[in-house]
This record gives structure tokens, C-alpha cells and sequence, in this order.
């Protein structure tokens, strides 16, 4: 499974980088980095969550191979 961001509809609140802290973090310039993109069985709860959470709904998941 893979995450991936909206860019055009995320604000970087930084409410994924608290809920799949291991995926995405805020800069010192509050700015959002996605860390990684491959999501592996034992994250997948925490990466659920932030894709539940994201106030922007700029989160997503696809099944790895799937076409983007």
C-alpha cells in the first residue's frame, strides 16, 4: 500500500505528522514532508488514522501496483 498527498489541498497542519509520525513531519518553516511513501503492515493503523483525521481529506491510499 502507498500514501500519497494532495499538495494542492494540504494546508500542513500537522495533524498526519501526529497520528503516523514515521510518514510525515512539519519543517521548521511549516512546511509538511512526506517521509515515506510505502506503507508496511505494522503502520498501517497509524497511516489509516492520518488519512482519517486530515481536516483537507488531502491524504490517500492505494493497493502497491496500482496506478496512480
Amino acid at each position: 500500500m502507498k500514501v500519497t498527498v494532495d499538495w494542492a489541498l494540504c494546508d500542513a497542519n500537522g495533524v498526519c505528522a501526529i497520528e503516523a509520525p514515521s510518514f510525515f513531519e512539519l519543517s521548521d518553516d511549516d512546511e509538511l514532508l512526506q517521509l515515506k511513501e510505502e506503507v508496511g503492515l505494522d503502520d498501517l493503523e497509524q497511516v489509516r488514522s492520518a488519512v482519517r483525521v486530515c481536516p483537507k481529506h488531502a491524504l490517500s491510499t492505494t493497493a502497491a501496483g496500482s496506478a496512480s
